[in-house]
């Protein structure tokens, strides 16, 4: 009598080189996505002095950085914005984050007020109440 074998059937299996691909490509755009954020907070700006005030140490926090240069120039991830795009940029950032973003400001300490109030306005018309000014100690400013 013969002994039948199944030796034709095999077991299934997974191809995992599709799947260790798309890792791989999560792995670099956190990676990129990570440094052009910090990149983005290091950008070079003489930032106002403040006797009082905190630092912040909740990271959990959404956070989307806009700079404003001395001459009102607004960029915002790298790129130069107009004022008319915030809206609709901070509403984007806010549906893709959720309600628990933060709008941080950094700009020259030489900006008047004037080019300030338009990044305040378009964050509370997009739904974000959360809006942080980075500075520097005085004992830290030049």
């Amino acid at each position: 009598m013969r002994v039948p074998t199944n030796l034709k059937r095999g077991e299934a299996e997974f191809n995992m080189t599709p799947m260790i691909d798309v890792v791989f490509l999560l792995i670099i755009f956190f990676l990129v996505s990570s440094h052009l954020a910090k990149q983005e907070a290091q950008m070079p700006l003489p930032l106002p002095a403040a006797e009082s005030g905190h630092e912040i140490v909740d990271d959990q926090m959404a956070r989307v950085v806009i700079n404003i240069e001395a001459d009102g120039t607004l960029i915002l991830a790298g790129r130069r914005v107009p004022a008319e795009q915030l809206v609709e940029r901070f509403a984007a950032e806010r549906e893709r984050s959720g309600d628990s973003i933060e709008v941080r400001i950094r700009c020259d300490r030489a900006t008047p007020y004037a080019n300030v109030k338009p990044v305040m306005l378009a964050a509370t018309e997009a739904g974000i109440w959360s809006i942080a000014f980075s500075v520097i100690r005085p004992e830290d400013a030049p």
